[in-house]
């Protein structure tokens, strides 16, 4: 396995895949596992390279090349922009929150939030222009077996994914209700 020493490396990483996730296990590459050059066993957090991991993969992600979603198996995925054309073009193939873009933020107090911006918010007008002249065909051989046959099987598991987080929302707010 190659190891991305710096993040330049890494965002090459990113473009010569097109899409990789960045950590998660799956059927893409992982952007962690690239920077350290060896497979990593638990979370990364843990792993002795972790302050290195941290600062490439925000980098890698703060990259105006890069889209952060959750397009792979609803785990943070990287895609690069060469593929962003055909992801517009496809995205009847997607529910929406995979295709909404991810960001993380600090917050004054330090608290670590992750903030949403909906498809197509965040598509630049160059992206959308170039995604009408591609035919579905072409954006579909850009992505592979990546894309989903049947949306109304995304559509299902998405809301499935809906109704799970409303109920850990409203878990959290009993039990702070009950302290």
């Amino acid at each position: 396995m190659s190891k991305c020493a710096t993040a330049a490396d890494a965002l090459a990483f990113v473009r010569e895949h097109g899409m990789v996730l960045a950590s998660a296990k799956g059927p893409a590459p992982r952007l962690t596992e690239a920077i350290t050059g060896e497979a990593i066993n638990g979370s990364w957090w843990a792993h002795p390279q972790s302050h290195r991991i941290h600062a490439i993969l925000g980098t890698v992600a703060d990259s105006e090349q890069v889209h952060v979603c959750r397009l792979i198996n609803g785990k943070i995925t990287l895609v690069h922009r060469r593929l962003w054309p055909s992801l517009v073009r496809l995205a009847d193939h997607f529910a929406p929150e995979q295709l909404a873009q991810v960001r993380d933020e600090h917050t004054p107090s330090g608290r670590h939030v992750s903030r949403e911006v909906p498809f197509p918010q965040w598509v630049p007008p160059d992206v959308r222009q170039e995604a009408q002249t591609i035919s579905e065909q072409e954006a579909l051989a850009t992505f592979g077996t990546w894309v989903p046959s049947s949306t109304s099987a995304i559509k299902r598991d998405s809301s499935r994914k809906s109704r799970q987080a409303a109920n850990r929302v409203r878990l959290r707010g009993k039990r702070r209700r009950q302290k």
